[in-house]
């Protein structure tokens, strides 16, 4: 059997979300392991787009932990220079109506209150913006804010820069507890890991490990494609969007919805999204699926549609009934923290919640309200048929 390890705090899940707890644990002084079952970036992270978004986000706790990441993900990016591909190219989010540029123009005003920056465009203004938009669109707002990181790159270099011991192709089997209640660390099914903190950074299986120490967590998949073209010259400059994101991201639906999300890269493919839809853990490519998102993107760009698809990958967004990702301690059980269930929004709001969780587990005061954040906040079965 394999020696028992030991460290201050096990971190598990590999992906964004695990990658900056660990950074942001290790710079505040602990010594810090992190266990994955796959590779690092190999679940929702590696499916990602990389998008560091303020732009869809009404005022509240979401936006509030958007705008701490952003800030951080700005100082990741000195340190860094152009190894993960951060790129502040701003968004555009399109109205084809003046009906729904006036709709987009009241969310920002509200979101201008939490220090968000909102620019409106109209006219000829959208096209100086982006020249190959679709023409006759009422105009949009310009979100600055918004940025993008390449997250695989991201993840990878997070987790080295922490300087954290990464067991990956270990798959987490137990979370052994004291006769009080309090976490002893994890149980793996190549030997224990001895910690009297663990940080529950396992994304869409994050239920799975909370259930691992009798913690009610309900984290469910909510699947979405993403269709890659061949790389191209930069023709399309920011995040573009069609206003029917925002309202598709909030909604409660488990059934199939699109909307027109399109972005070129650093490395020169346009990436197409968004789909979103409860299917559990269901891999099946989905061409209708796809052709909805190609037919999207070709409204809003119409030279897409001589472009070449290279290829379309599939992911799973740890979804939480509320909308809010679950974040710091849990007080059913001492010492477990959570870091997951933050949807399509992990990559962006990662080094927020990793400088939260970094400040729990020191002790520090969080720099934000945690309350909405609590994992507890949800009932059981039992609990509401009572």
């Amino acid at each position: 059997m394999s020696k028992r390890l030991t460290c201050d705090v096990v971190v598990v899940g590999a992906g964004m979300v695990g990658a900056a707890c660990a950074l942001y644990a290790a710079r505040a002084g602990l010594d810090v392991i992190v266990v994955d079952r796959g590779p690092v970036a190999g679940g929702t992270t590696g499916a990602g787009e990389g998008n560091l978004l303020v732009s869809d986000k009404e005022p509240g706790p979401e936006l509030d932990l958007a705008l701490l990441s952003g800030r951080l993900w700005a100082d990741l990016a000195e340190e860094f220079g152009e190894i993960i591909e951060y790129e502040a190219k701003g968004g555009v989010v399109v109205a084809s109506t003046p009906q729904g540029l006036a709709a987009l123009e009241r969310f920002a005003d509200g979101q201008s209150a939490a220090g968000v920056v909102a620019e409106t465009v109209e006219g000829d203004g959208l096209y100086d913006l982006e020249p190959h938009l679709a023409p006759g669109l009422a105009g949009g707002m310009h979100y600055p804010q918004d940025c993008q990181v390449m997250p695989a790159l991201a993840a990878a270099h997070l987790l080295r820069a922490s300087g954290a011991r990464l067991l990956t192709g270990r798959t987490v089997t137990g979370i052994p507890r004291t006769p009080e209640g309090a976490v002893l660390g994890v149980r793996t099914d190549h030997g224990d890991i001895h910690a009297p903190a663990v940080v529950n950074a396992a994304g869409t299986w994050g239920g799975e490990l909370a259930a691992l120490a009798d913690a009610h967590l309900p984290v469910l998949p909510r699947r979405g494609f993403v269709l890659v073209t061949e790389p191209l010259p930069r023709l399309v400059r920011h995040k573009v969007y069609a206003a029917d994101y925002v309202a598709d991201v909030a909604s409660d639906s488990a059934a199939l919805q699109t909307s027109p999300v399109v972005e070129g890269t650093a490395a020169g493919p346009v990436l197409i999204g968004a789909s979103r839809e409860r299917v559990g853990f269901d891999r099946s490519f989905s061409l209708p699926v796809v052709r909805e998102l190609a037919a999207g993107a070709t409204r809003l760009f119409p030279f897409l549609a001589d472009i070449r698809a290279q290829r379309a990958y599939l992911g799973f967004r740890p979804y939480l009934p509320d909308h809010l990702p679950a974040i710091g301690p849990d007080p059913r059980v001492p010492g477990l923290h959570h870091a997951c269930g933050h949807e399509g929004a992990g990559i962006g709001l990662a080094t927020g919640t990793g400088h939260l969780i970094a400040q729990t587990l020191t002790e520090k005061a969080p720099e934000l309200d945690l309350a909405p954040f609590r994992p507890d906040r949800f009932p059981t079965d039992a609990e509401e048929t009572a």
